[in-house]
């Protein structure tokens, strides 16, 4: 039997309710499964009968049904791309959590295999779905993680939403109302068998009373500490697959340091900085462009400099990031940046390098809970990087020279309020510079704590930022001001 819409749709529907029976010898019975499939029994009967000619089903007349081994196998691969059709809808087309189910039970029938490796691959293989559902491999093995519910876990104790069973999309929108997504923090503080009632303690001491049904859909583990680490040395995490959080309501606004996070399909942001060190100041603007999808980033950034009693436009930027992995469970996301450098500032008057080049940048970004963590590691190849010297006559010599000026990078981001955060970025860089005879390098680290927050205004938000960034030197150390203002809206509807 080639498998149809059909029966791919019976095969997905009585696997799972072989999963939820924790039997494997158990029957499904048939009066369940045409409830499930939203059929009358007859039908649902006869539909069995020819899986089972087909050598998908073993089916007792009066008892129900139960998958064969190959039967189970083709249900999971269709539960496969149900799943990462989820994700895909939610991480790179900015769908809700709540609404993706529907759209996913057409997608799932439609997609091939080879279109499902590549959105695995693309989002980094996960190892869940949006709602915290496993996600089976390419060769149809389920992980069965085992958890509590709301009704079984510990009185008192912090226990980490990891999965949400009912995918019905007014329970969803009622779970994120309450705050029961995937990643919250919650108390089970009591449980009132008389009311049919569990009182929650959330976030912000926020308490709310759920029925014993809800909350026996919202499956919990033990909450986790995070490790505080500055991530400049580098950071591992765990391997097990861990639930998703609730994602940051402002991301992409580090003020110095790159995070890894493409501007999603529709969508392009201005941002605008200004920093001032030592009596001298900067400007500059990046505007950001997704290319068809999330994937592929187009941007520019511009600058104008008050640099040594001289104003003026700095060297340009044409940046092309790659979105070449997108956050997930155990695993960060990277999108590797190529940027060619124009030489579009005045050399002669300390406002550009004088050489074309191109800069690389290797960001990485991870969350964990309330906490968000960036590093990178770059640098700048300018081949004719120009330096101008005042000879003792008066006259004025000028020397190229090729210089690398590598840099590395790491933040950390802490959510105080959804639209308010504390952060402390810090910035290496070697740079390289022309000196009268040969080439020199100065190391400078800056250490820069400040906070952002904003607005969210229909489908557009506002972020504002202030950061005092410090800056050493060899010899010196300098403190400054940085200011920080984006504006991000969609190109189409």
């Amino acid at each position: 039997m080639v498998p149809s819409h059909t029966v791919e749709n019976y095969l997905k529907a009585i696997f799972q309710a072989q999963i939820a029976l924790g039997d494997p010898e158990g029957l499904v019975p048939m009066g369940q499964l045409a409830s499930a499939i939203g059929v009358v029994p007859g039908t649902a009967t006869t539909m069995v009968k020819a899986l089972a000619d087909s050598g998908l089903a073993r089916y007792e007349p009066y008892a129900g049904v139960r998958l064969t081994p190959s039967g189970e196998k083709l249900a999971a691969l269709v539960l496969r791309r149900h799943r990462l059709v989820e994700l895909f809808l939610v991480k790179v087309m900015g769908m809700s959590w709540t609404e993706v189910h529907d759209e996913a039970e057409n997608l799932e029938h439609a997609v091939s295999d080879r279109l499902i490796d590549r959105i695995d691959e693309m989002l980094g293989r996960p190892a869940v779905d949006p709602h915290g559902d496993p996600i089976p491999d390419p060769e149809g093995t389920v992980p069965m993680p085992e958890y509590d519910s709301l009704l079984t876990c510990p009185l008192g104790a912090a226990v980490t939403i990891s999965r949400v069973s009912d995918q019905d999309r007014e329970f969803l929108q009622f779970a994120e109302r309450h705050e029961l997504r995937p990643g919250d923090v919650v108390r089970v503080e009591e449980r009132n068998a008389a009311g049919d009632s569990v009182l929650l303690r959330g976030r912000n001491d926020r308490r709310v009373t759920i029925g014993a049904r809800a909350a026996s859909k919202v499956l919990v583990q033990a909450a986790k500490a995070v490790a505080l680490v500055l991530l400049l040395s580098g950071v591992g995490f765990a391997q097990t697959p861990a639930p998703a959080a609730e994602p940051f309501k402002i991301a992409d606004n580090s003020f110095l340091v790159e995070e890894a996070f493409n501007q999603p399909a529709g969508v392009f942001q201005n941002i605008f900085g200004v920093a001032r060190l030592q009596g001298e100041w900067g400007a500059a603007f990046t505007q950001e462009w997704p290319v068809h999808s999330q994937t592929h980033q187009f941007s520019y950034t511009l600058a104008y400099l008050d640099a040594g009693g001289h104003r003026g436009v700095g060297d340009v930027l044409i940046n092309y990031r790659y979105q070449a992995a997108v956050e997930g469970p155990g695993h960060p996301a990277f999108s590797p940046r190529l940027s060619l450098v124009v030489p579009t500032g005045d050399s002669s008057r300390g406002l550009g390098s004088g050489s074309a080049g191109l800069q690389f940048n290797l960001p990485f970004s991870k969350q964990t809970g309330d906490w968000y963590w960036h590093w990178n590691a770059g640098g700048t190849w300018l081949p004719q990087a120009e330096a101008i010297f005042e000879q003792p006559t008066g006259e004025t010599t000028v020397r190229r020279e090729g210089v690398f000026s590598p840099s590395l990078a790491g933040s950390a981001i802490f959510r105080l309020l959804p639209m308010l955060h504390v952060m402390v970025e810090s910035v290496a860089i070697f740079d390289q510079t022309v000196l009268e005879q040969g080439t020199g390098r100065e190391t400078s680290f800056t250490l820069s704590p400040g906070f952002r927050g904003g607005w969210n205004v229909g489908d557009k938000q506002v972020i504002v930022g202030v950061a005092v960034p410090v800056t050493w030197t060899e010899d010196t150390q300098h403190t400054g001001a940085f200011f920080y203002f984006s504006y991000e809206l969609p190109f189409k509807r």
